[in-house]
Parts: structure tokens; C-alpha cells; sequence
């Protein structure tokens, strides 16, 4: 029976308190970023307490939705899982899992591939916490999904970073928050007197050249090399690489803008 807690999410339910319809406005609250003490009360009716961990996997079904979706459950409860939160989203089935018994991340997602269709990108997000991080995980699903067909031959499952810059791209808040703070921010370093940003930023500037580098930053090429390798460590991306330099290059235009 559910208490006076839960008046205000009735009303959402429109009367409506079975399992099904219960789980699925919960999962429409977790894309759509709604986070609060509604969504809390939505969780707990279904089981989900405290401050669980979860994941969430995405991609095109391989059969019919109602097959995929099936399978994907299916998956869950030969691990031990409970309660996945299941939604479809246009072309994609996405689930929502928590973390227990063998349900993590990449146990469940390679189980889960033959459910979704080869010719298509899957992913799988990092573990999160709370109502907050599966409305995070269930996002990033969405938008890394959506911006997989920038990639060419794309890894499967796809992974938190792979698809980043194109996440912010197409207007992913968190992705354009995570290159602005783990990646802009960190370049900058704690000295204003720091020149990990400038020397990156010029560079990559100069298309890759440590000549043209030097030459404007007026230091020795072997300087360059070692702040660009000093950058590589603590930012996590190699400016003298292709895919990172593009990385990089975004977070560089979303903090200037961000700045401004």
C-alpha cells in the first residue's frame, strides 16, 4: 500500500499503481533529468533505496522491441538482478540496472549484445550513484547513441569517454560540464603561472608542430614535448594524438566560450 509520501506521484500515475506503469514513468523521469524527491519516491516503490549503484546500457534492438526488451530482462535475472528499469527512446532500448550479485557493467553488457542489433552501436555507461547518477547514466546512454554515427567502426560497447566531444556537440549538458571541468579546467592548472594551457593550446594551434610551438612560446622543442606529456598525465588526453588533439580542442572552445 502506498503512503501519504507518495500523494504527489499518484497524481502523476493518474490512479494508475501498477508495476509496469510505475516503471515506466520512472524511466521517463530519469531521461527527461527529472532528479527530485518525486523520482525518490517512484524508486523506492520499486525497490530501489538508498543510495544504490546502477548503470545503464543502450543500442537498437536486434528483434522486435518487446523481444529485446525480454532478453534484456531475461539477462538481468540469470545474474541475480532485480528490477531493471526498461524504456524504449525512438530507435533505442535502454535499460537501467543496479549493481548487485553479477550485475555490473561489463558482466551485464556482454550478455546483453546479441539482444541489440550488430549493425549498431551499443553502450555502456560507468557505474553511478543515486537517483541523480541513473538519470546520468540513462542520459549519457541516450546522447552517446545518438552521436555514434560520427564514429567510424566504433568499439562495442562504446564507452564514458568515447563519444564526448560529439556528445557536447549535439547538446549534451553533462558532456560540455565534463570537458569544461576535468579537461579545460585541469589544463589551466591551480598557478596563474601554470603554462600547461598555452602551450597546448598552441600547438594544437599550430596543427601539431613543435617547431612553430617553440618558436611562438620562444622555449626549446624538447620543452614543448615535456609540458605536452605533463598535459597527457593529468588530463588523460595526448595532444600529438588525432582523436585526443580533438578532444582537447573542444574542451578548449567550450571553456573560452564558457569564459568569455
Amino acid at each position: 500500500m502506498l503512503g501519504d509520501e507518495h500523494a504527489d506521484i499518484l497524481e502523476l500515475l493518474a490512479g494508475r499503481t501498477d508495476d509496469g506503469t510505475i516503471r515506466a514513468l520512472a524511466f521517463e523521469c530519469l531521461i527527461s533529468g527529472l532528479r527530485d524527491e518525486r523520482v525518490t519516491s517512484l524508486l523506492n516503490v520499486i525497490g530501489w533505496r538508498g543510495q544504490f549503484e546502477c548503470f545503464a546500457v543502450g543500442g537498437e534492438p536486434a528483434e522486435s522491441m518487446a523481444a529485446t526488451v525480454a532478453k534484456i530482462g531475461q539477462v538481468i535475472t540469470d545474474l541475480g538482478g532485480v528490477s531493471p528499469l526498461i524504456g524504449v527512446y525512438g530507435a533505442f532500448v535502454i535499460v537501467c540496472a543496479r549493481v548487485q550479485a553479477a550485475v555490473s557493467p561489463g558482466i551485464a553488457s556482454t550478455n546483453m549484445l546479441p539482444a541489440f542489433s550488430e549493425g549498431a552501436a551499443v553502450y555502456v555507461s560507468p557505474m553511478r550513484e543515486g537517483v541523480e547518477g541513473a538519470s546520468h547514466a540513462v542520459r549519457e546512454t541516450l546522447f552517446s547513441l545518438q552521436a555514434a554515427p560520427s564514429i567510424v567502426e566504433p568499439a562495442r560497447p562504446l564507452r564514458a569517454d568515447d563519444l564526448l566531444p560529439e556528445r557536447a556537440l549535439i547538446g549534451d549538458d553533462m558532456a560540455r560540464e565534463e570537458l569544461y571541468r576535468n579537461v579545460y579546467q585541469v589544463l589551466h592548472g591551480s598557478s596563474e603561472d601554470d603554462p600547461t594551457f598555452v602551450t597546448v593550446s598552441t600547438f594544437l594551434r599550430h596543427g601539431g608542430s613543435l617547431e612553430a610551438t617553440a618558436k611562438e612560446l620562444n622555449i626549446h622543442p624538447n620543452t614543448v614535448r615535456y609540458r605536452l606529456k605533463r598535459a597527457a598525465e593529468t588530463t588523460g588526453w595526448d595532444a600529438t594524438d588525432p582523436r585526443d588533439a580533438f578532444v582537447l580542442n573542444t574542451a578548449i572552445a567550450i571553456g573560452r566560450i564558457r569564459d568569455r
